[in-house]
This record gives C-alpha cells, structure tokens and sequence, in this order.
C-alpha cells in the first residue's frame, strides 16, 4: 500500500488541472487503489489529484494585496481615456505570485509582483442538469479569492495564451511598459521547460516500438487480405498465398489511375461550390474553414462514371487489378506521408498535433506531427479523410457487382452483392451530406495528419471495406427475399441509431445551449464542458458505436457463413470499438476526474444495452 504523503483534513496547494496554478485546498481523502488524492477548494469543487500535482503550502510565498497605495503608486497606475477603470469583475480574477531568483545579469528585483489575468473557473459539482440544459456558472463578483490566493509552478507555454502576465513596476514615476516574458517557477521547483516546446500527451499503439510494428504490419495485412480474397478457398485455416514476384505489384497505369482519382476529387474539393464550415476553435483559438462539398463531389463522381461505363471503359478493371491498385495507392500514402512529416518541421508549435510531438521520429511519422497541414487553403487531412478514399470505396464495389455479373453470367447483380452495395453506399452518403459533422471528431481534432490516417484513408478504407464485395464475385452466396427483409430491417435500425446519435452529438458540442436539446440533461465537468446523460446518450456512453456495430453485421450476413473472410470488417470492428472504449475510458478518467465516476454510474453500459 503507497505511503499517504498528506492527511485527511490537511490544507495544502492543489494544482488546477490544465494550468499551471495552484490553490489552497484541504485533503478529504486517499483512494490507494488509484493512488488518487480527494481534494475540495474553497468554493466547494471537489477533484481527485495526483500526488505530484498536490504540494505543501510552506512551499509557496503569497502576498495579500493592498488596498492602500501611495499616490505616487497611484499615479503610476494611471490609465488612458481608452483603458477601462474597473479592476475586477467575473471575467478577471486577480492573484499575487512571487519570481524566483533570476540570473544575476538582469537588473531586476528578486520578488517582483506580477498580476495574473484567467478566465473564470466553472463550478464543477457533479449535478445533473434537470433539462434546461444550464450549466453551473460563477457569482459576477467571483474571483480567484474564493479558491484562495492563487501561484504558479511554471509560466505559460508560449502557445496557450491562457494567462495574461504584467509586471507591475516599483518605481513609482515608471511609465507603463509592455512586459516581458518572465519564467515563473515555485519555490524549489524544477525549471520549466523551454518556451515554446511543444506539450506532448501519453504515447498509445504501443509508444515507440509499437509504431514500428504497426509501420510494417498494417502494410502486410492488406496484402495478405488481398490475396487470401482471391484464392479458390480462402479459407483463414489454409497456409497463406505464395508471394507473387514484385513486377506483379506494379502497373503503371494502376499507379496512373489512382493518381488520376486523387487529382479529379482534389479538384472537385477546391470548387466554389457548398458551404464552407467552421471547425471546431483550436488550442490557439483559430477556428479553420473547410468547403463540405462531399456530396457534391460523389455525385459528380457517379456521372463520371457511368459516363466512362457507357464510352465502354472496362470498369472491372479494377477488379482484374486489385493488387496492383492497392499497391499504387500504398505508394502514394506513403510519399504522402513523408511529405507531411518534411511539412510539419516548418510548423509553429502551436500547429502540432499534442499526441504526435513525442520527439521520436517513427513515432511522429506514424501518429502525425502536425494537426491540420494545409496548401493555402486547402486541408490535407480534410480531403483525405472524406473523399478519395471514401467515395473511392463506392466506385471498387460498384466494379465488383459488374465483375460478379461478368463472371457468374448474370443479367443483374445478385441480391446479396445489391445489399452489400446499397448499404455501404448508403454509409458513405449519409457520411458527405453530413460532412460538417466530421469537425467534431477525434480525427480532425485531435489526431496529427501523419501515416496512420494517410494509409487508413487511402488504403485501408477503400481496399479492406470492399473484401465482402469482392468476395461475392468468385463466392456467390442465394439470400431469400424473406433473409433480405430481415438483413435490411437491421440495417436500418443500425443507421437510425448511429444517425441520431451522431447528430445529437454533433449538435450539442457546437451549441450546448440550442433550444432545440433544451430536453437533453448533462453533467458539468471541471474543464466547462459536459457530459450527455440522456437522449441517445443515456441509454449507452457509445451509441454511435452501437449503430455501428448492427450496420457491420447487416454488412456481413449477405456473404453467408461459409467463410470467415467476409466477416472480417465486423472481427476488425469490434477490436476497434473495444479499443476506442478503453482508450475514451483512460482519457476520460484522466480529464474529469470524479466527475467520470458518476457519468460511469449514471450511465452504465458502454455500446450494448444491458450487456456491455
């Protein structure tokens, strides 16, 4: 059992989670399983803290202000016409820190008093929000006072911008000056690091070797997919294909059609035409612009084709050439990728993705160095995300129902190729006319544009989500209309979920207070966002992942059970949902502390109703 540093009832300096302040809190408890101290401030907010974000309060030096200045003092603080007279009010809260020793170079004083400007904390009592959907906000004279005085362990990194510093002057005849950057450290403390470094988040995938592993496995696993797909029986239990020699990996006109592909969507992404929309605000406060014209560009994209189709251009060419085109598009990903690593050294650090800054170059190639690498205006993770890969998927699909009807002798495609056909079609679609709604994903707000997105979009997505297709070219399998009304129920239960869900996800974390979810309830959290407790999101923490997961299955039965092959997406999806879960879970666990607790009981299943 881990030593209890501090005891129940002690007062001590808690660190606010996410800055660098700290705020006389008194100790409540010690979870030793968590290793996790609960603390209460002064205003009643109760979090649990780690050990080292937790220090003595003989640590600290504070001074009181006073209230009562000489006047040469006052003079000093004059202001212009244009500078407003009131000094607090409930966007400000003022506190007094002291500077540690500084290099004996500077002709400055050893204590100076600095003014630290923040924005207002929100409460954070974990209370249900009774439907008018109001969050806990602060009494207009609130300050930092109620939480007690309030010091830093180390100054802002240059990228936040969240605290404002200036340095009052002694000199009482001073004229006002702009302040100087200053590197504030608690007594004791160890230096903080140097201005401008790039925060950094918890490695996952493994950290460094796992990147490494994932750079070569990823690769490898398509092409024994690709190839396994093609045998007589491919069945998972038999040895794996014969590699075939490496001229058979290239065609030029392989690797020219998929260039071709990415040009001809590049250049329906860049036209004047759809909304153009705002994505969510960034760490430095920008909000970037994106042209969501996706189902604009598929619907162009079915003209073209059908127009190449009646020019009598062999769409199942591209079944023919399976392998060659999913080796040209590897190629192509990954001098993507090695262009957006070159790009990403040129960006400002507030430009890089936190969980692809880990200084290890694998790693960062892997995960993504910057966020949002952009050619003027055009975003590179955007458009990759959402259009040549994806319609792409709907284009290879499409070849493959001509290619079972060139091969089977059929006069239409078969109902189970239909099915598989119309329901990722109808996945796909849904996804572009709701493009927006992609801003407020994990991908583009979180997730560095580096290899792992570059192969996923390019790759993965368009040459795995079709095996089940091109299954059913060589394997056809009968479906009786009675199985194809059952198939297509579920579907369509699976697509209601994950469209509601969504929708209603999307819609709250862009405007929490749109009359429109004034019915949804939510629990505030420590950080001023909140956490959905109903609608769709109180029957399950994962809903979407829950429509997810039925649309996979209504993917997979059409292919029978003859073969594991085909159900090889609904295998990938759940490993991937249970990741995701216990990825939301640490991360989630980490950023609202007990908060998550009661979300966690409140809402107990994670994707499946009453069993998971």
């Amino acid at each position: 059992m881990p030593a209890v540093r501090y005891q129940s009832g002690e007062m001590v300096m808690g660190r606010w989670p996410g800055s660098s302040l700290y705020y006389e809190v008194k100790v409540l408890g010690f979870d030793a399983e968590s290793s996790l101290y609960t603390v209460i401030y002064k205003d009643g907010t109760e979090l649990e803290l780690k050990e080292p974000d937790i220090k003595p309060a003989s640590g600290f030096q504070t001074r009181p202000r006073s209230r009562s200045r000489s006047p040469g003092r006052r003079r000093s603080r004059s202001r212009s016409p244009a500078r407003t007279t009131r000094r607090t009010s409930s966007r400000t809260a003022a506190a007094v820190i002291t500077d540690a020793a500084v290099p004996s170079h500077r002709d400055t004083r050893l204590k100076d008093s600095l003014e630290v400007r923040l924005s207002p904390l929100k409460q954070t009592k974990a209370a249900v929000n009774n439907g008018n959907n109001k969050h806990a906000k602060k009494e207009e004279n609130n300050t930092a006072s109620n939480k007690g005085e309030a010091t830093a362990e180390a100054g802002p990194d240059k990228g936040q911008c969240r605290y404002n510093l200036r340095r009052r002057k002694d000199d009482a005849d001073a004229k006002p000056a702009a302040a100087k950057p200053e590197q504030l450290v608690e007594e004791d403390a160890k230096p903080a690091a140097a201005p401008g470094a790039p925060t950094t988040t918890p490695l996952d995938f493994g950290g460094k070797i796992g990147a490494f592993f994932w750079l070569l496995f990823l690769p490898s696993w398509v092409l024994f997919l690709v190839l396994q797909v093609n045998q007589e029986d491919p069945s998972l239990t038999n040895s794996p294909p014969l590699l075939p020699p490496p001229g058979a990996f290239w065609d030029a006109q392989a690797f020219g059609l998929v260039v071709l592909w990415i040009v001809f969507q590049a250049v329906l992404y860049t036209l004047p035409v759809g909304k153009l929309s705002e994505g969510m605000p960034l760490r430095s406060g920008e909000r970037l612009k994106y042209r969501t014209n996706g189902f604009f560009a598929i619907s162009v994209s079915a003209l073209a084709v059908a127009a190449a189709a009646h020019q009598g251009v062999d769409i199942t060419y591209i079944h023919s050439h399976f392998l060659q085109l999913t080796a040209a598009a590897f190629l192509v990903s990954v001098l993507l990728s090695v262009y957006l690593y070159v790009h990403s050294q040129y960006a400002a650090s507030e430009q890089l993705a936190l969980g692809g800054s880990s200084g290890n170059l694998l790693y960062d190639f892997f995960k993504g160095h910057e966020l949002n690498p952009r050619i003027r205006e055009f975003d590179l993770k955007f458009f990759c995300e959402m259009r040549p890969g994806l319609i792409g998927w709907c284009l290879i699909n499409f070849a493959m129902a001509l290619a079972e009807m060139k091969q089977q002798g059929l006069d239409a495609p078969s109902y189970s190729m239909l099915l598989v056909n119309l329901f990722q079609l109808l996945y796909v679609v849904d996804g572009l006319w709701n493009e927006e709604a992609i801003l407020t994903t994990m991908d583009l707000m979180h997730d560095g544009f580096g290899f792992m997105l570059a192969f996923g979009d390019l790759v993965w997505v368009p040459f795995t989500y079709t095996l089940q297709a091109y299954y059913l070219v060589r394997h056809p399998v009968p479906l009786s209309p009675p199985a194809a009304a059952a198939i297509i129920a579920l579907k369509l239960v699976g697509f209601y979920i994950f469209r509601k869900s969504n929708s209603e996800k999307n819609a709250f974390r862009r405007n929490p207070s749109d009359p429109k979810l004034s019915h949804l309830q939510s629990i505030p959290t420590a950080t001023g966002k909140s956490l959905l407790v109903s609608g769709w999101w109180g029957v399950v923490r994962h809903p979407n992942y829950l429509g997810d997961l039925l649309m996979a299955l209504a993917w997979s039965l059409p292919c029978g059970f003859s073969h594991l092959l085909p159900w090889y997406y609904m295998i990938y999806f759940v490993i991937l949902l249970v990741h995701r879960d216990a990825r939301d879970m640490s991360e989630c666990r980490r950023k609202y502390g007990s908060v998550w607790d009661e979300y966690c009981r409140t809402v107990p299943y994670r994707i499946i109703p009453g069993v998971y």
